[in-house]
């Protein structure tokens, strides 16, 4: 049997190769370390951890990325079953001891009769006799590769500054505060002349959050990130601030073509716009409201716009060096580039975030290149799960725009945000009415328990394992 061939040894790469390999699949894993090292590793093992030793939240109730760790153990996950064991204490999170997690990854794909590893760069695109190929580079793709990726999808921009603007769940916008409307009643295409929440602000609001805007701590660049450009030209809506304390409330914040439709005969000196940012209508995006802000200055900063004071944020601003396609324009919902089938591709690089997001996206691939190789079907996991919804992302979950401005596909951690709605318990079991809190927990574990189920079918049903060893 022809081996299916991964480039990159990271956790998605990691992931993708155990997944093949149990299935009975051989598999080629180039990794490039130590041959050629990057800014951020310090090892030459696989899956190594080059930021935080945390897995964040592990509770699979009541938390989405709780979640997601409980479907990559079922899925047989080699990141998962590493990590368990290297854990080391963090209260309700999942961390792990971070030399031993990485050495638990190596020796287990070393271990594996089906794995070949190659200690080597792929310099360009693979040969065209390898049929079958995972590229799962991450961030730090190699900048020869990443050029040969550009060239193949006739994408104009791979790396660069990703200026992001905070995303929050649409059912935590006060909606007695802010109202539907498109500047001037204008609708856009497919919209309505209502397609944006609007946020007033009084001129005493405006100056108090102008103050508090220019104040607050900024993250700092890494030393590899310092002299990548800036993409599409997005400016940190602080740094238009200290251009001028009337710059926003002429720029993204103009309160021009609105009528606040609570106080019609009140003229909002400036306005905060969200926008729609998942085709759910679950999520919507703060227009213009790219930052580098630490993410505590962020919750308390933006909290202060009227209407949003309990914003719940599906994922924070933020400003630095990525390297990520454009997804839904050109992957498939395998995960497999449009114009050259034989490639897929996996982990970050696809536009997810977070060490087990880019694990789960590399299982996914493993367990479409093993069905692919083998004849078998192995249609994509209900978007009702953690993994589905975070492959709907990916492949087409996002609002495609045709207005100037950044690209409106941005990665993701995974949240609730975007899962499809589900319709929570209006009473507890004794039949009280549930409210606040206890009305988001009963909502929160009426869609856990949903995915759980639907995953549980959707497992079952894959390529069955055929490792001998297992």
């Amino acid at each position: 049997m022809q081996p299916v061939h991964v480039i990159g040894g990271g956790l998605a790469g990691s992931e993708a190769a155990w997944q093949l390999a149990r299935r009975g699949v051989p598999v080629v894993l180039h990794e490039m370390r130590p041959v050629r090292g990057t800014d951020a590793h310090k090892t030459q093992d696989l899956a190594e951890l080059v930021c935080s030793n945390s897995f964040r939240s592990d509770d699979a109730e009541q938390n989405a990325v709780g979640l997601l760790h409980a479907e990559l153990r079922d899925a047989g996950s080699l990141i998962m079953a590493s990590a368990d064991a290297h854990q080391v204490p963090a209260g309700g999170a999942l961390a792990v001891d971070r030399d031993g997690f990485a050495a638990a990854v190596t020796a287990a794909l070393e271990a594996h009769p089906l794995i070949t590893i190659r200690r080597e760069e792929i310099a360009g695109l693979p040969p065209a006799d390898w049929d079958s190929v995972i590229i799962a580079t991450g961030p730090l793709t190699s900048p020869a590769l990443s050029q040969a990726i550009l060239e193949a999808t006739g994408e104009d921009a791979l790396a660069f500054f990703d200026a992001i603007a905070p995303i929050l769940h649409f059912d935590s916008v006060d909606l007695d505060t802010c109202w539907f409307q498109s500047r001037y009643d204008k609708p856009g295409p497919g919209g309505s002349g209502k397609d944006y929440i609007n946020c007033p602000m009084d001129k005493a609001q405006y100056e108090a959050f102008i103050d508090a805007l220019i104040a607050a701590p900024k993250a700092e660049f890494k030393e590899w990130e310092e002299n990548t450009p800036y993409f599409d030209g997005c400016l940190p809506i602080e740094v238009m601030a200290e251009r001028g304390r009337e710059t926003l409330r002429h720029g993204p914040m103009k309160p021009m073509g609105l009528t606040n439709a609570h106080k019609p005969d009140q003229k909002p000196y400036a306005v905060v716009q969200l926008r729609q940012d998942n085709a759910l209508g679950t999520l919507y995006n703060m227009v213009g409201f790219q930052t580098k802000l630490k993410h505590g200055a962020q919750l308390e900063v933006f909290r202060m716009i009227p209407g949003l004071e309990d914003a719940v944020f599906a994922r924070l601003g933020g400003l630095h060096r990525n390297t990520f396609l454009n997804s839904p324009k050109l992957l498939d919902g395998t995960l497999r580039l449009k114009s050259r089938p034989a490639l897929r591709f996996a982990g970050q690089v696809t536009g997810c975030e977070g060490y087990v997001e880019s694990a789960s996206v590399g299982c996914m691939a493993g367990l479409f290149a093993a069905a692919e190789r083998l004849g078998e079907a192995c249609p994509p996991p209900p978007e009702t799960t953690a993994m589905g919804a975070l492959l709907g992302h990916i492949t087409g979950g996002h609002i495609l725009r045709d207005e100037p401005g950044p690209r409106s596909f941005q990665p993701m951690n995974v949240n609730f945000g975007l899962f499809p709605p589900i319709e929570a318990p209006k009473t507890d079991e004794d039949g009280r009415r549930l409210k606040g809190k206890d009305k988001t927990r009963a909502k929160k574990l009426a869609m856990t328990r949903r995915a759980r189920t639907d995953f549980a079918r959707w497992i079952a049903g894959t390529v069955p394992v055929r490792d001998a060893a297992e």
